[in-house]
């Protein structure tokens, strides 16, 4: 029954005053605005909104010719191609449920999730057909997607063709005038996208067309995204789901820019060329474009919004020098990615200098517009952590950019909204200001002599050695303190450094417990997800098979660590 106002029924939800929401009607609005308008560029070829609705249009009437219906799964293992982008929207406007594959995964983890998906139809970048043509052949017959073969000029060693047909083949057989398919309730879910099981084994996360709306707006507002920006698509589409700038880039007129690879000669040259004014990444690619060695030929500012790690200051500052400013944010898949963001307060901030903003930029931050909840609590008790950027807890969120929930995950689920809040399992303090910083996720705390470390703080200040590019940080058993960190470390291009060196330089540099006793000089690339994340738990796997002898702790560290456990 219709609510009572003032003693009268309100009247109900009507068509003409209700619609379910959804990101998908952006581009039919811009396609009508700005049909000449470049939305999209890749190599040589640009494609106006007019054709790129039309396309998208095509792609969702040939899926629903190919029989897919409201709720089916069509999966993607694509790369940063004008295809990808297609696919974000016209998957959906055919009402099926668009599924971003990881197209640095091996065959296993394809093979569990398109089973686990039960995707009907699988868009391969034959750059990735090896792997993909053998999780499919390890699927049970009935179990197999209909495969459709993605054609790019740019791809760099192109697999054999694994599909029933090709993607413009799939699109010939659709009609851009066909009607599409708004969702029938904004709850439908718009995505699924699978966890980079930086802790634990992937979950497949369910998102809904509501949520998507809010983001790609929220976007927009928190990066004051001015009207026809030009985006790089430096972020892999298919995480997070571009953290949903496939759609606000559109929302706005903007031009989307697609680039295979992260190269910091193709980053600048797309900067300079085609007057690219806002990017995102991890601060890897960061780090990869800090090895551009060219002059600067472009003159206006860029914005970079970056997560994960916080970016120590050298690196701000020399992003600083090539123009680019950067933006902290924070979020997970289960939260449409960037949900949390380092608000910067200009008047306050701006004055002051480059490790000052670097220390406040290393914070995580404040809930963007779309999220209505976040905070810090006792894992324990569910209570709020006192705001002393001291206390640790864990990050909660509640709102409509959280997920529905995992697929066919019931207890994974109930186990993330306890206490009615979304449980990130993420570690952090609040400080006075209201401000989230994260310290650790709750694996990736070490335990020594009774200690707590922080990873990410060993990590922060390891950072700082002006030979280090790269460290990550896990706990290595220990038979008498229980735990004792190990870092792996990356020396910048052409920089070398011995164990002692380090050891010494940490002693120096950090409280005694929190020095890592064991140090690994290897690459981290074979541990990362595409998104640049170190997963850790292949690090802890490794540390607890490691037979380097650990450095030999003082007598002084050893009373010292005493002290501080006492």
């Amino acid at each position: 029954m219709a609510a009572f106002t003032n003693g009268a029924e309100a009247p109900p939800k009507a068509p003409a005053n209700y619609q379910a929401l959804t990101p998908l009607h952006f581009l039919e609005r811009t396609a009508t605005l700005y049909p000449d308008k470049l939305a999209i560029v890749h190599g040589a070829l640009r494609r106006t909104y007019a054709e790129f609705h039309a396309r998208a249009r095509r792609l969702a009437s040939a899926l629903q010719r190919r029989g897919v219906r409201r709720g089916d799964v069509v999966a993607a293992m694509l790369s940063n191609t004008p295809e990808h982008i297609e696919a974000h929207f016209g998957v959906p406007m055919s009402g099926a449920v668009l599924n971003p594959l990881n197209y640095r995964l091996d065959v296993r983890n394809v093979t569990f999730m398109l089973r686990h998906a039960q995707a009907r139809i699988l868009f391969v970048d034959r750059e990735f057909s090896k792997v993909t043509g053998e999780a499919i052949a390890a699927l049970e017959a009935h179990e197999r997607p209909l495969v459709v073969d993605v054609d790019d000029p740019m791809c760099p060693e192109p697999g054999p063709r694994i599909g029933a047909l090709s993607y413009e083949d799939l699109l010939a057989e659709g009609d851009p005038q066909a009607p599409w398919a708004p969702p029938d309730d904004e709850w439908d879910t718009l995505s699924l996208c699978y966890t980079s099981g930086t802790t634990s084994d992937p979950k497949g996360v369910l998102l809904h067309h509501r949520g998507g709306y809010l983001m790609t707006l929220d976007n927009i507002v928190k990066w004051a995204m001015p009207k026809h920006p030009v985006y790089l698509w430096t972020l892999p589409m298919f995480h997070c789901n571009g953290w949903y700038f496939h759609y606000s880039v559109t929302a706005i007129a903007g031009t989307h820019v697609c680039l295979r690879k992260v190269v910091a000669n193709d980053i600048f040259q797309a900067i300079a060329e085609h007057g690219v004014d806002h990017l995102c990444g991890a601060p890897i690619v960061m780090s990869t474009m800090l090895q551009y060695a060219g002059p600067r030929t472009w003159s206006h500012r860029v914005k970079m919004m970056t997560a994960a790690s916080a970016p120590p200051a050298p690196i701000l500052a020399r992003m600083a020098e090539f123009g680019i400013d950067v933006t902290h944010v924070y979020g997970l898949t289960e939260t449409y990615g960037p949900a949390l963001l380092c608000e910067w307060k200009n008047d306050a901030w701006d004055s002051l200098g480059v490790p000052e903003q670097a220390t406040l930029k290393a914070r995580q931050g404040v809930r963007g517009l779309s999220l209505e909840h976040a905070d810090v609590v006792d894992p324990e008790t569910g209570r709020p952590v006192p705001r002393d950027g001291e206390t640790i807890g864990e990050v909660v969120m509640r709102g409509n950019v959280v997920m529905k929930g995992y697929l066919r995950n019931p207890a994974a689920t109930a186990k993330d909204f306890r206490n009615g809040v979304f449980n990130s399992g993420d570690l952090a303090v609040i400080h006075p200001d209201g401000y989230i910083q994260l310290k650790d996720r709750s694996k990736d705390i070490i335990i020594s002599g009774g200690e707590n470390i922080s990873t990410l703080e060993v990590e922060s200040l390891l950072l700082k050695h002006p030979k280090i590019l790269e460290t990550a940080v896990v706990a290595r058993p220990d038979d008498k303190w229980g735990e004792t960190p190990v870092a792996w470390i990356v020396c910048r291009p052409g920089d070398g450094m011995t164990d002692e060196e380090i050891y010494a330089w940490c002693r120096e540099t950090m409280p005694r417990y929190m020095v890592p006793r064991t140090f690994m000089f290897e690459s981290l690339d074979r541990v990362k997800t595409s998104t640049g994340k170190v997963q850790k738990h292949v690090l802890r796997s490794l540390a607890k098979e490691m037979t380097k002898p650990p450095m030999t702790i003082t007598s002084a560290d050893d009373a010292e660590k005493t002290r501080s456990k006492l």
